[in-house]
C-alpha cells in the first residue's frame, strides 16, 4: 500500500462533502483523482478540462447539490476559464481542485493561476502543506456555499505528492451549508409596507421572479401572495417555472415570450420584480412594461439594476417573500386582474398551419420545435446551449421547475458548454431524460464531451439546430452589410459523429423524420439519441430581432 499523501487528505475531505467529481486527470491532479477513487466517490471523466467545470455547474443547477471539478495545472487550468466565468456570473457554487505550480518555485510551464482566476471573479485558496489540507478544503466549500461562487482549491504539485504524516490530528472540519437568509439584509417593516402600498392599489399586478428568487426558495411564498392579490406571474429565463403549476403564469418575460403574452405583461400597472436583474433581454430592452407602470424591485444588488425601476428594496428574496405572504394573507382576497383577463392559448406562435420547409428547402425551426415539444418525455431536464437558435426551444419547450430548465451561457453570453452541461444534468438527475438543444457552432466547440455524455447519461436527447452558420453573427452583421462568409460553417453531419461516439444518430430533414425519436421514447428512452436537424437560417428569433433593432 502506497504512503498517504496530502492529496489523499484533500480527497477525504471532498468525499465527506460531495458525491460526484467531474474531472480530467493530468500531472497536477493525478494523486487527488486517485484519492477520490479510493474514497468511493463517483468520478465522471470528461474529455476537455472546461467540461469539468461546466458539468459541475449544471449538476448544481439541476440538483442544488454542489459538485467538484478537477484538472491539472497550466493549460489544464486555463482551459477552464470560460466555464469558470459563466459559473461566477451565474452565482453557481462549485469547487475546482486544480494542480498548481510547486511551492518550491514556478517552472517555465507555470502561469499565475490565481491572477487568472481573480480576473474572472473567482477566488483561489491554496493548500500549503499537510497541516493545512483539512482546513483549506473546508474553507473552499464554506466560501462556495455561503457566497454562491465557484472557488479554486489549488494543490501545488510538490505539496500534493508529499507525505501526509505532518498533518495535524484534528478531526474533519465541518463545511457550512448554503447561506441562511439571516446572512442577507432583511427588509424593514416600513419597506414592506411601501411595496404593499403599490400592490394593493394595483388593478393589474404582475409578479416577476428570477434566478435570485429561486436560489432563495421564494417561489411558493410569492405565488401565495400573488394569488391573494389576483396577480399574474412571469419570470426571467433562469427563473422559469418558479411559481409551480399555475395557469396564471405567463412564462418567460422578454424576447422568449410569445406576442400575446408579452402584450399582457405590457398591460400591468404595477410590477413587482423579485430576484431578477431586469437585464436587457428580460426587459425587452426597456420596452416590456407600460411606460406608466410602477416597477418595484427586490434584489441583493446595492442599487436598482435597471433604470426602469421606480422603487428599490435591497433584501433577501426569501425573507421578503415570506413577509409579503404573511402580510397579504390578512388582506381581503381579490380576483384582481384574473376576473376578466383572457389568457393566451392555442397556437400562440402561428405555426399550426405553417409549412415545415422554407424557400431554401430546410426546416422551419419554429415548426420543428413545436413538433418536438409534443414528442419529448414529460419528465425532462432541458439544457439550452447559447446561440441564436435558443429562441426556438426556449419558446416552445416546457420543463417542470427551474431545476429542470438550464439556460447555460446566458450569464456570460458564451456558447459551447452544451454537451458537458447535459452530462452534469444527467448525472444529477438520472431519473429524468435530459434534452439538450445546441447549435452546430456551439456543438462543434464542445464535441469531445458528447462522448462523455454518451458514456454517463441514462437518457439523453440531443437536438442540434444545424443551420450551417453562426446564426447570431450571420443575422446581426450580415444585416449591416458586413461579409457573411466568416459566419458560415461547412455542413456537418452530426448523425454520423453521434454514431461514432456510441449514440443513435438521426438526420432530420422533415417532421416525419422525428418518428425515430417517437420510437426511441417508446422503447424506454435509454441511451443517447442525437437529432441532426437541418434548419433554415432564414428565420430570425424574436429576441434577436430586438437586439438587431437597437442603435449601433
Amino acid at each position: 500500500m502506497s504512503e498517504r499523501t496530502v492529496a489523499d487528505i484533500v480527497a477525504h475531505e471532498v468525499a465527506a462533502r460531495v458525491s460526484t467529481v467531474f474531472g480530467l486527470m493530468g500531472n497536477g491532479n493525478a494523486y487527488f483523482v486517485n484519492g477520490v477513487l479510493s474514497e468511493g466517490v463517483q468520478y465522471v471523466r470528461v474529455r476537455h478540462e472546461g467540461a469539468s467545470v461546466a458539468a459541475a455547474d449544471a449538476h448544481w443547477r439541476s440538483s442544488r447539490a454542489i459538485a467538484v471539478a478537477t484538472t491539472t495545472y497550466g493549460p489544464g487550468f486555463t482551459n477552464t476559464v470560460t466555464a469558470l466565468a459563466e459559473a461566477a456570473k451565474a452565482r453557481v457554487p462549485l469547487v475546482l481542485v486544480v494542480g498548481d505550480a510547486p511551492a518550491s518555485g514556478a517552472r517555465p510551464i507555470d502561469v499565475d493561476q490565481g491572477a487568472i482566476a481573480t480576473a474572472v471573479g473567482v477566488r483561489t485558496i491554496t493548500v500549503t502543506d499537510a497541516a493545512s489540507a483539512r482546513v483549506r478544503t473546508a474553507e473552499a466549500f464554506d466560501l462556495a456555499n455561503r457566497d454562491l461562487v465557484p472557488v479554486v482549491l489549488a494543490l501545488p504539485s510538490d505539496v500534493a505528492e508529499s507525505s501526509a504524516m505532518a498533518a495535524t490530528e484534528a478531526g474533519t472540519v465541518e463545511s457550512a451549508g448554503p447561506a441562511d437568509v439571516a446572512d442577507a439584509p432583511a427588509p424593514a417593516p416600513d419597506e414592506i409596507e411601501a411595496v404593499l402600498a403599490f400592490l394593493t392599489v394595483a388593478r393589474r399586478p404582475l409578479i416577476l421572479g428570477g434566478w435570485g428568487a429561486w436560489l432563495a426558495n421564494a417561489g411558493e411564498d410569492l405565488r401565495a401572495a400573488g394569488d391573494q392579490l389576483g396577480a399574474l406571474f412571469a419570470s426571467s429565463a433562469l427563473g422559469r417555472n418558479i411559481f409551480g403549476d399555475t395557469e396564471w403564469d405567463l412564462g418567460i418575460a422578454g424576447g422568449f415570450a410569445s406576442a400575446p403574452r408579452a402584450e399582457l405583461m405590457a398591460q400591468a400597472d404595477v410590477v413587482l420584480v423579485v430576484g431578477a436583474s431586469l437585464n436587457p433581454f428580460t426587459s425587452r430592452f426597456g420596452r416590456l412594461f407600460h411606460p406608466d407602470a410602477t416597477v418595484a424591485q427586490v434584489d441583493l444588488a446595492e442599487t436598482a439594476t435597471s433604470p426602469r425601476v421606480n422603487s428599490y428594496l435591497r433584501a433577501d428574496a426569501g425573507a421578503f417573500a415570506a413577509i409579503l405572504r404573511e402580510r397579504t394573507a390578512s388582506l381581503p382576497e381579490t380576483t384582481g386582474w384574473r376576473a376578466d383577463v383572457a389568457l393566451p392559448s392555442g397556437d400562440e406562435w402561428g405555426v399550426a398551419d405553417a409549412p415545415e420547409h422554407l424557400e431554401d428547402e430546410r426546416l422551419d425551426p419554429r415548426v420543428l420545435s413545436a413538433a418536438l415539444e409534443r414528442l419529448l418525455p414529460e419528465q425532462r431536464s432541458i439544457v439550452l446551449d447559447g446561440g441564436h437558435f435558443v429562441g426556438w426551444p426556449a419558446a416552445f419547450w416546457h420543463a417542470n421547475d427551474p431545476a429542470g430548465y438550464l439556460l447555460i451561457g446566458s450569464a456570460y453570453n458564451t456558447i459551447g458548454l452544451g454537451f458537458p452541461s447535459a452530462l452534469g444534468a444527467a448525472v444529477a438527475r438520472p431519473d429524468r431524460t435530459v434534452v439538450l438543444a445546441t447549435g452546430d457552432g456551439g456543438g462543434l466547440m464542445a464535441l469531445p464531451d458528447l462522448a462523455s455524455a454518451v458514456a454517463a447519461a441514462r437518457s439523453l436527447i440531443v437536438v442540434v439546430y444545424n443551420d450551417a452558420a453562426y446564426g447570431a453573427e450571420l443575422h446581426q452583421y450580415g444585416s449591416r452589410g458586413l461579409a457573411v462568409e466568416p459566419t458560415l460553417l461547412e455542413q456537418t453531419d452530426f448523425a454520423v459523429l453521434a454514431r461514432g461516439m456510441g449514440a443513435t444518430g438521426i438526420t432530420v430533414r422533415s417532421v416525419a423524420d422525428l418518428s425515430a425519436l417517437d420510437e426511441w421514447v417508446a422503447r424506454g428512452a435509454t441511451g443517447t439519441i442525437v437529432l441532426d436537424c437541418l434548419v433554415s437560417p432564414s428565420v430570425i428569433a424574436p429576441f434577436f430581432q430586438e437586439i438587431m433593432s437597437l442603435p449601433h
